[in-house]
C-alpha cells in the first residue's frame, strides 16, 4: 500500500547514501501491501530516524501508523484547497502527527500568477484554465484587498492564514513555497512576523470561503489515483 525507499532504490540505500538521508516521505502505491511496508519500515529504522508519508487519506495513516510511527504528512493546504481539514487533520491531531504544507498560494495563482509558457504545467491545471482562470482572477483581486489593507502582500496573507490554522487543525503545520529569487524568499518569510487574530481568519475565510475557486487542484484523472481524494 505504501510505497518505500526500499522498492524505490532497492539495496542501494546503506552506508553514506543511508546517513545523509533524515526523513522519507512517500505516496501511497496501490499495488503495496501494507505487509511489505511493515518490512520496509523495520528496514528504514537502521538507516533514517524518521518516516512521513505525503497525500494519504485517514484511513491509510491509521493504517500505516499502526505498523510503524508516522511523523509527518505532506499534503496540498491552502486557503482555497481546505480538503485535508475535514477528515485527515483530526486523524492527524490525534496521532499527533505534524503536516508539512504545500501549495500555499495555489502554485502561485493566489499571488496572481499566470502560465506564461505553454511548457508550464500548470497549463494543464483546471484552476488556471479558461472560464476557471477569469473567475478565480476576481478571488485574486479580493485577497489583494485583504492584504492591502493590513499592508502586507497576498502571499505573506497566505501563509500567515496557514500558520494560524494551527490551532484549529490540532497539530504543527510547516507551509512550503518555492521560491526562485531572494525577493520571494524575503516576502514568504515576512508571513512569520504577521499574526493573525481569530477575528481576522474569520475575515479571511468570509471573504474567500473554501468554494470561491473554481476548478480542482489537479485534474481529475490525476485525483482518482490520489489517496488522500479517497
Amino acid at each position: 500500500m505504501i510505497q518505500s525507499l526500499y522498492e524505490l532504490f532497492g539495496r542501494e540505500i546503506s552506508g553514506q547514501n543511508a546517513k545523509r538521508m533524515a526523513t522519507d516521505i512517500a505516496r501511497t502505491d496501490h499495488t503495496c501491501s501494507f505487509s511489505a511496508f511493515a518490512r520496509t519500515a523495520r528496514y528504514c529504522e537502521q538507516v533514517m530516524k524518521e518516516i512521513g508519508l505525503s497525500e494519504v487519506g485517514a484511513d491509510t495513516i491509521r493504517r500505516a501508523h499502526a505498523v510503524h510511527p508516522i511523523v509527518d504528512l505532506q499534503i496540498e493546504y491552502a486557503l482555497v484547497s481546505r480538503g485535508p481539514e475535514r477528515a485527515i487533520f483530526p486523524v492527524l491531531a490525534e496521532l499527533g502527527i505534524g503536516v508539512t504544507a504545500y501549495g500555499v498560494l495555489s502554485r502561485g495563482l493566489l499571488a496572481g500568477s499566470k502560465p506564461q509558457d505553454p511548457n508550464d504545467f500548470r497549463t494543464y491545471l483546471p484552476r488556471f484554465a479558461g472560464a476557471n482562470g477569469e473567475k478565480n482572477a476576481a478571488v485574486v483581486e479580493t485577497l489583494q484587498a485583504l492584504a492591502a489593507a493590513r499592508g502586507v502582500t497576498v502571499a505573506q496573507l497566505c501563509v500567515a492564514w496557514v500558520l494560524a490554522k494551527q490551532q484549529a487543525a490540532g497539530t504543527r503545520i510547516v507551509p512550503v513555497m518555492g521560491a526562485r529569487t531572494r525577493a520571494q524568499l524575503d516576502d514568504a518569510l515576512g508571513a512569520i512576523a504577521l499574526k493573525l487574530s481569530a477575528e481576522d481568519i474569520a475575515a479571511i475565510e468570509s471573504a474567500v470561503p473554501a468554494d470561491a475557486i473554481a476548478g480542482s487542484r489537479y485534474p481529475d484523472a490525476m485525483l482518482k489515483h490520489m489517496d488522500s481524494e479517497r
